[in-house]
């Protein structure tokens, strides 16, 4: 289930406050300043720091290729 086109466009990581990379068929957000990975579960986005992942240098660089292919933009502009 993803989330609603307009909950996305208001969401902001919760540490530094800026805008995330959204990967609806992989079901999490992204903070590709931080390399924090949030979950999407159930249509819910866990936007909590102590829950959140932070990914490898392969794992990032997986992520932010396929946003550049797929188009993926962040969110807003801060």
């Amino acid at each position: 289930m993803g989330l609603d086109p307009r909950l996305v466009e208001i969401l902001a990581c919760p540490e530094d406050k800026g805008p995330l990379l959204y990967f609806e068929d992989e079901g999490f957000l992204y903070n590709s300043r931080l390399r924090r990975r949030y979950e999407v579960e159930n249509g819910i986005p866990i936007m909590l720091i102590d829950e959140a992942t932070t990914l490898d240098d392969g794992e990032h660089e997986r992520v932010m290729k396929r946003a550049a292919e797929r188009g993926i933009a962040e969110n807003f502009t801060p």
